[in-house]
């Protein structure tokens, strides 16, 4: 036997909560470092254009004019169309899996949809540009949009790639209310459906939420497959919020305008690049923000269900 296995219990014990110290550490000052980096790096673009650079409607790189307002929009909207699909159906499968079906089934069916979160998100976009970008257009045709390259393409592909996320962690959410809840109220003449309704909804509420703030957050951070469908359409802000014209024509996300050739073009030159850079901060605040809110709502979900 090696001399790791002759070590007595308590120390095994120590060594692994010493290792698992020591690399949480390692991540925390890599994260910290990382974002400190930004920070500097991104200065001249706040000294030039102040909260400007967050609210200024115009990016031209060319004049020295830096506005992140469009791609917040569109790094939003496709982010909500993604959720506005994915949701529904990933919750809905959650609750028949849990609900309805025996342990194997169920298992099953969380192992056949989980298996669409390990197909890279290259192959996500190529399958946008071969399938998904010819049927929006074609679909769209009525409102004489030029392309399929769209936010509403990038928000479709977005809901299949994020549909295993919201449904796991749906699941977990439904798994955690106590069984003796079920039974109880089954005991009380409520059906499967009035169960799963009242108590497994009500009980599993804040883990829900909780998957959909998760999953947004990891909408705002997809890059490749975003950045093959959305068109990249620089200063495409509308007057209206609520127009649904916008969505059909070409855009520029966060991530697509970070995964462009102008990230390469605008290095070496100190604005540019700090503007390039302020982009990453703004969207390392968003995915921090719905990542915490998410992480916030499991664990006040994991208390609730424990008294």
């Amino acid at each position: 036997m090696g001399k790791a296995a002759k070590l007595p219990k308590h120390n095994r014990f120590c060594a692994i909560k010493a290792a698992s110290w020591f690399f949480t550490s390692l991540a925390f000052v890599a994260v910290t470092a990382g974002l400190i980096l930004l920070l500097v790096e991104s200065i001249p673009v706040w000294r030039h254009s102040g909260l400007e650079f967050i609210t200024g409607r115009n990016w031209f790189y060319r004049a020295r004019e830096f506005g992140a307002l469009p791609m917040i929009y569109g790094s939003l909207q496709v982010a909500v169309i993604a959720i506005l699909i994915a949701a529904p159906i990933a919750v809905g499968a959650a609750i028949f899996g849990t609900e309805f079906l025996s342990g194997r089934l169920r298992i099953g069916l969380k192992i056949v949809i989980e298996l669409l979160a390990g197909i890279p998100s290259v192959i996500y976009g190529l399958l946008g540009i071969l399938l998904l970008r010819n049927w929006v257009y074609d679909s769209m045709e009525s409102l004489d949009i030029l392309s399929g390259d769209t936010l509403l393409t990038a928000g479709i592909l977005l809901a299949v790639m994020i549909l295993p996320t919201i449904m796991t962690l749906a699941d977990d959410a439904l798994q955690s209310v106590p069984r003796a809840q079920r039974m109880a109220a089954r005991s009380l003449g409520l059906t499967a459906t009035e169960t799963a309704i009242n108590i497994s909804l009500r009980g599993a509420f804040p883990g829900l939420i909780a998957a959909v703030l998760l999953a947004m957050g990891r909408a705002l951070g997809e890059t490749i497959a975003v950045f093959l469908v959305v068109g990249r359409q620089d200063n495409q802000l509308p007057e209206s919020l609520f127009s649904f014209q916008p969505l059909v024509e070409s855009g520029q996300t966060l991530t697509s305008k970070l995964g462009g050739s102008e990230t390469n073009i605008a290095y070496g030159e100190p604005l540019h690049w700090g503007a390039m850079l302020g982009l990453g901060i703004l969207l390392m605040i968003m995915v921090t923000a719905l990542t915490f809110a998410g992480l916030g709502l499991q664990n006040l979900a994991r208390r609730k269900n424990e008294t």
